[in-house]
């Protein structure tokens, strides 16, 4: 059994963690040169959140999930233009609003419409990010943090939590640099878990499922340690790093 191999069933065998917090989460891991390597992890994290994907359904529901794969947002919120802070929640009504200190959010361009992979801030960038699920991924500008509130799905309002949230990331570099943070509704950092590193612009994916009914009201994404600017990089001194699927609980409140 190789390492890759060993690190991915331990992922997969419901490992329990609880040294934050009182939580005592399950966490899903996997890291590899193609989607392949990946997809047993994120599928298994989408059963333990259950069916069905609620897709862009207004209000809380009973059961199920929520993604956000980034292929359908338009052209016009889509590379060069930025990506509105609740398109999640008003146009496309999932429950996620986004957060940053940088200049906004973007998700790349359609082939053909403009430069794929973020080749619109600078050339080479589709060189090194690849996608899960074709065609389109997601980015923070000027900056490399991002924040998840939830919602309930089309209420501009009302605050929301779920059970778990996870996210596939691209060209992990860095072991230690590309976090997600739990947190719940009165702040406590219910648990924070590192993104595993990937081969040369492969996948990882960490996905955090809270199965004592903890609240995560909000997490927070580190990606790399330098934004995707014309004048960076991805080298030994930057680590890179941008994001495609988010999959997440069903935002209950």
């Amino acid at each position: 059994m190789s390492v890759k191999q060993i690190f991915i069933s331990l992922s997969f065998g419901l490992v329990l963690i609880s040294n934050v917090s009182t939580a005592t989460p399950v966490v899903y891991k996997a890291y590899g040169a193609t989607p392949a390597d990946i997809q047993t992890a994120v599928d298994q994290f989408r059963a333990a959140l259950g069916e069905p994907n609620n897709g862009a359904t207004p209000g809380s529901q009973y059961y199920g999930r929520r993604e956000i794969n980034w292929d359908g947002v338009p052209d016009s919120f889509s590379a060069p233009n930025k990506l509105p802070f609740d398109f999640f929640n008003k146009n496309s009504p999932r429950g996620a609003k986004f957060f940053g200190i940088g200049s906004g959010f973007q998700v790349s361009g359609n082939l053909g419409v403009a430069p794929v992979r973020f080749d619109n801030i600078k050339a080479g960038y589709s060189d090194i990010f690849q996608t899960f699920s074709a065609q389109r991924l997601f980015t923070t500008l000027d900056n490399n943090f991002l924040e998840v509130r939830f919602f309930v799905p089309g209420d501009a309002l009302k605050k929301a939590f779920v059970s778990g949230f996870g996210s596939v990331f691209t060209d992990v570099d860095r072991k230690g640099l590309t976090t997600i943070e739990y947190i719940s509704k009165t702040g406590v950092v219910l648990y924070k878990g590192v993104v595993p590193t990937s081969p040369s612009g492969g996948l990882s994916f960490l996905g955090v499922y809270f199965k004592a009914g903890e609240q995560v009201a909000k997490v927070r994404i580190t990606n790399g340690n330098a934004a995707l600017h014309p004048l960076n990089s991805d080298n030994s001194r930057q680590d890179l790093v941008t994001m495609d699927d988010f999959i997440y609980g069903e935002p209950q409140y």
